[in-house]
């Protein structure tokens, strides 16, 4: 009897398992043809697509390749770059079956991380023709060009543990260490001192490859100077241009010790990726050394093709359109670049990027900061610069920071009842949009950039000011502000922002807003922002969202929440705001505020946009540029930068609002970006949002240097 019991309650259990299993089979099928147009077929066939198995999941050709294997032999397995899907086809309809079958619901792991497999059946499967981009003119990559031995030969030459810096001027950089040989490139000025050698010249056991690059014509006259980069997984450098006045025409650049991607920039915006294998050698000459930008762009994995591409020559697979791609893991690799010191001025082709014949050579002084606006249209035109430009500048790293919702965020988002319609006013890049999937939810920014990194993730999103969204009024159970009205420079503005969600509000509905605070410090706690300012790389965070890049920093139980009267009653305007003559100040990030309007600072370090003290979910002016943020304040991220997208790779320094600093990289300045913030004192959220007719504050509280409110539309 008792046996009997057991199995039926296994039955049961199993029953329950396989309904979920089949109701998120059929949520991903969906979703797959309302983002991609990819429709389910109703009968079995030998073509499955996989959601959750794509190179956008981190997931790696190998590792899928060797759990689709085991259900039968493959024909063919088609990885988009970017997609959190992949597409499979077996030999025969009864493979397929069984895959359909027994990995529906299950769990891959793919090495840290899990993902889930949901297969459903398609009638067929086309593939994008690959094509091949020419290399930059004067371009040339030959692959295995030294041997194992003497990868670890050249290696063993770099004593890293020496600390005698007036020999090899060995550098720890924030992200990478350096050193140079010959002569010390100076970063400081973006030059190399050609009358003070240094005592190192360059190692012997770099002779033999330098002769071989001479007798194969890759360099006409051996090198004097050597700078070596050592770069852990993670790591890169910004785009730039090696000084034209500093070295002659040909560069030599060899890998050892792992493979990377290297990014090639025109100032036309053409773009090249090109892979550099372990053991390769780099030549630049003539245009791809003097015009186009070179970097790396800080990250762990990198999108290679799977196998060996047969491109013709003077070409490189186009990545863009490849589905034969699988992810590379990135591992320590050491670069030597070797260079020929430079002793007239450079007469190149490309005056406009020689400092010889008048480009700049280092940064100009940096813009006077604004003025507080005293008008509408002043605000704008603040706004304008200081916020909507910057966040289309930087969009593509500033995604890549921040990826984890916050908890409380993520709370009053699965408290909605299924099948309510959200907004998401200022989303970023949607990291707030698929949290509950029983819900129709729809995103708006500013920022046509992060509204793209949207699209590629499958979320519906569009753009719109957050002051005026193409919604129809009362159409919407929820909306949510995240780290967005504190972008908007006056009290008049952001009011109008407050009273723009409760038009699209339902009678009943709820807002859920989040500002970053001035009150840093609060009830005898410090905000994670203020905590971590004595972490390495204090420099890049915002209060709004916790800075790491991880999972979210807002600790279970460091949250505050309070009637919303008691904080409406503290609140108490800042008298004489820290500006000098008018002009906002520039926040020193992980610090204290001491006014309540002013600038932070994003600095574009090693090739992509990053943030250096902002809150970090969507703290956009209009929309939520800075949604993509985690959750502990300004943006911590310690991606050198960018991260892997579009805007922020391109190496764009002419935002006006920015000032440009020196950087890492051998050439171009890196800028810094600076974005407006109003801080919100304790209870002027609340006031804001009493000045609202046909609204409630239901409940407020203090989440890690964040004030925030949840909002109550009446009923008819």
């Amino acid at each position: 009897m008792e046996a009997s019991v057991g199995n039926n309650m296994e039955a049961v259990r199993r029953s329950k398992e396989d309904r979920k299993v089949l109701r998120k089979q059929l949520k991903a099928s969906h979703t797959l043809l309302k983002h991609d147009g990819i429709s389910a077929a109703q009968q079995p066939t030998k073509s499955l697509v996989v959601a959750n198995g794509g190179l956008g999941n981190r997931v790696s050709r190998e590792e899928l390749s060797a759990a689709l294997n085991e259900m039968g032999e493959l024909e063919t397995l088609i990885m988009h770059p970017h997609k959190p899907y992949a597409f499979v086809t077996y030999r025969s309809e009864e493979s397929a079956r069984k895959a359909h079958t027994h990995l529906n619901g299950e769990k891959l792991q793919c090495g840290e991380n899990s993902v889930t497999l949901y297969l459903s059946y398609v009638d067929s499967v086309t593939c994008q023709e690959e094509v091949s981009v020419p290399l930059p003119d004067g371009l040339v990559l030959v692959e295995d060009f030294v041997s194992p031995e003497e990868e670890a030969l050249l290696l063993a030459a770099v004593d890293w543990s020496s600390t005698n810096d007036d020999v090899t001027a060995q550098k720890a950089l924030k992200h990478r260490r350096v050193k140079h040989y010959g002569f010390e490139f100076r970063y400081d000025n973006n030059n190399v001192d050609k009358d003070k050698p240094l005592a190192a010249g360059i190692p012997q056991e770099c002779l033999p490859v330098l002769e071989r690059c001479v007798k194969n014509k890759h360099v006409d006259i051996l090198p004097d100077q050597l700078t070596v980069n050592q770069y852990e997984s993670g790591q890169g450098i910004p785009p730039h241009v090696d000084t034209h006045s500093a070295f002659e025409d040909a560069i030599l650049s060899l890998s050892l010790g792992a493979k990377t991607v290297m990014e090639f920039r025109h100032p036309d915006g053409r773009f090249v990726a090109v892979v550099l294998p372990e053991r390769s050698l780099l030549v630049m000459k003539g245009e791809s050394r003097y015009l186009w930008t070179h970097g790396i762009t800080p990250r762990k994995f990198d999108m290679v093709p799977a196998c060996d591409p047969q491109s013709p020559a003077h070409t490189t697979p186009d990545l863009s359109t490849y589905s034969n791609l699988t992810l590379s893991k990135r591992d320590t690799r050491t670069s030597f670049t070797f260079r020929k010191i430079r002793h007239e001025p450079c007469g190149c082709a490309f005056p406009s990027a020689c400092d010889s014949q008048g480009a700049p050579s280092a940064p100009s002084p940096p813009p006077p900061p604004p003025s507080l606006p005293c008008c509408h249209a002043d605000a704008a035109l603040l706004e304008e610069e200081y916020v909507h430009r910057v966040y289309d500048a930087i969009a593509s790293h500033f995604s890549s920071t921040r990826h984890s919702p916050w908890p409380r965020v993520c709370h009053f988002l699965l408290s909605l009842p299924a099948g309510s319609v959200l907004a998401d006013v200022g989303c970023g890049n949607g990291k707030y949009l698929g949290v509950n999937p029983e819900v129709a939810a729809v995103g708006c920014d500013r920022s046509s950039a992060l509204v793209h990194i949207c699209a590629e993730r499958g979320f519906q999103a569009f753009v719109s000011d957050a002051l005026s969204v193409p919604l129809r009024t009362a159409s919407c159970d929820a909306c949510i502000s995240i780290a967005v009205i504190h972008h908007f420079s006056t009290q008049e503005r952001r009011l109008a922002a407050v009273r723009e969600l409760v038009r699209l509000l339902k009678p009943g509905g709820r807002a859920l807003i989040y500002v970053w605070a001035f009150e840093q410090e609060y009830n005898k706690q410090r905000s994670k922002y203020l905590k971590d300012q004595n972490k390495k790389h204090p420099e890049n965070h915002s209060a709004t969202e916790n800075t790491q890049t991880g999972g979210s920093q807002e600790p279970h139980g460091t949250s505050s929440i309070h009637p919303s009267r008691h904080l409406e009653d503290t609140y108490r305007p800042v008298e004489n705001i820290d500006v000098t003559d008018g002009k906002l100040s520039v926040h020193t990030n992980r610090t204290a505020f001491n006014t309540q309007d002013l600038l932070v600072p994003w600095h574009l370090k090693e090739g992509k946009k990053r943030a250096e003290e902002e809150p970090r979910d969507g703290g956009k002016k209009d929309k939520g540029k800075e949604k993509s943020q985690k959750s502990s304040g300004p943006d911590t991220s310690d991606a050198t930068h960018s991260p892997d997208s579009k805007p922020g790779a391109s190496g764009d320094t002419s935002q006006t609002s920015s000032s440009a600093l020196k950087s890492e990289s051998e050439s171009s300045p890196a800028p810094v970006f600076h974005r407006y913030y109003h801080v919100f004192q304790q209870g002027e959220l609340e006031q804001l949002c009493g000045q609202e007719a046909g609204v409630k504050v239901q409940s407020s509280y203090h989440d890690q240097g964040n004030w925030c409110v949840i909002l109550v539309k009446d009923l008819l």
